[in-house]
């Protein structure tokens, strides 16, 4: 087995795999003149595997990105943000087209290597329905491929952000047999975010030596504990993409338990700053739903309770009305008897076996108050457990998005 080291989230602090190379450009897609488009480069063919939105409308760059991912393998990825490339028709798979060849021409430049349009993934976030402005996205490519260094993870990071307040990236060094090896990611994601993908996107890159099928069990597994429990407002975007890549430039090849650790590690720790970065967010909430008969049904029962609206705002007030998480519990559709619930706000028992029981008020709301809440619940039917990622629910997300295109 291989040793873990702390998960590192922030700025500077996070280590990024060896072999790899990324950058962070302005090419005047957002108004506001942010850096608004990343380039990252693998210096030798990675295995890659993705995870895509479940809506029925998806935006040109998830149908480009699936299809290349056949393949298991890639070079690098493109991302821009500003714009979504989604619902503007034919034209939004040609400039997804576009931006991989474009980006395949530039990496082959300057890893001096023949690289094919199939070897690049492609994202676009933002505004849906507004076509892409291509001269600028392929003069923003040429300029990120020049700007294409060890230390450009971080101007990545920002410009791939939309309503983010901050960029989000964690990482983990995984000492092995044979060596070490470390996974690292990059993530954004503020509104629009719920189970089924949640509505973001997370890039995540590893120097491990790992087969593509092996991947791609690694990263489904990792995304259904971690953004698959994801929720801030209910609404599933178009956009929604997680990319793993392994270039095997550590020369790791770890037990298959080992790197699904790490990936999982570092796919928590980016969940978690979503929801803690929810638009308008004042608290992060995390559900626990344990004593369920099914890990499906402890799946169920906390995204719903982290999903309901009526709780979230709840958490926003500070108040202890726990009868809203056993409605929500109840149309979950987890399976379970509301006779044998038990319902925890942080340390404080609310309800036991479905009723409430004499609770101190006072320390109920203080439990609510902070910047963290947890909420805990036992279904009391069986051995399985899982958690749901959010935030409370403002008035701020409304004016958030009330103005979005404005």
């Amino acid at each position: 087995m291989g040793e873990l080291r702390a998960v590192t989230v922030g700025t500077g602090e996070v280590r990024w795999p060896a072999g790899f190379l990324a950058a962070g450009v302005n090419a005047g897609l957002k108004k506001n003149g942010k850096l608004d488009l990343a380039l990252v480069a693998s210096l030798q063919p990675a295995a890659a595997a993705g995870v895509f939105t479940r809506n029925r409308v998806q935006a040109a760059p998830v149908l480009v990105t699936r299809e290349h991912l056949k393949s298991g393998r890639l070079r690098g990825l493109v991302c821009n943000s500003g714009r979504a490339n989604a619902c503007v028709g034919e034209r939004g798979l040609a400039d997804a087209r576009t931006m991989a060849a474009e980006a395949a021409r530039v990496l082959a430049e300057v890893l001096g290597e023949p690289i094919g349009p199939g070897e690049i993934a492609v994202a676009s976030t933002g505004v849906i329905g507004v076509p892409l402005n291509m001269e600028a996205v392929k003069e923003g490519i040429r300029r990120a491929g020049a700007a294409l260094s060890t230390t450009g993870f971080a101007a990545a990071a920002r410009a791939i952000m939309t309503t983010d307040t901050r960029p989000k990236m964690a990482g983990v060094t995984v000492s092995a047999q044979g060596g070490e090896f470390t996974v690292a990611g990059m993530a954004k994601g503020s509104g629009m975010i719920h189970p089924d993908l949640a509505t973001m996107l997370a890039f995540l890159f590893t120097d491990a030596r790992v087969g593509t099928e092996e991947l791609r069990g690694v990263l489904g597994r990792a995304a259904d504990d971690t953004f698959n429990m994801l929720t801030v407002d209910g609404d599933t975007s178009t956009n929604d993409m997680v990319v793993l890549m392994a270039n095997g430039a550590a020369g790791v090849e770890p037990a298959r338990e080992v790197l699904q650790e790490a990936v999982t590690a570092v796919c928590l720790e980016l969940a978690r700053e979503i929801a803690r970065d929810g638009e308008g967010a004042s608290r992060y909430l995390e559900v626990e739903v344990g004593g369920a008969a099914t890990l499906a049904d402890a799946r169920r029962a906390a995204r719903a309770v982290a999903s309901s609206s009526l709780v979230k705002t709840a958490v926003a007030g500070a108040d202890p009305n726990w009868g809203r998480i056993l409605a929500a519990l109840g149309y979950s559709g987890a399976s379970f008897d509301p006779g044998r619930v038990a319902v925890f706000l942080g340390p404080v028992q609310v309800a036991d076996r479905g009723v409430e029981i004499p609770f101190d008020e006072g320390e109920a709301r203080r439990a609510l108050s902070g910047t963290e809440v947890h909420i805990l619940v036992d279904l009391g039917g069986g051995p399985h457990r899982a958690r749901a990622f959010g935030c409370d629910l403002t008035e701020d997300y409304v004016r958030i998005n009330a103005s979005y295109r404005t």
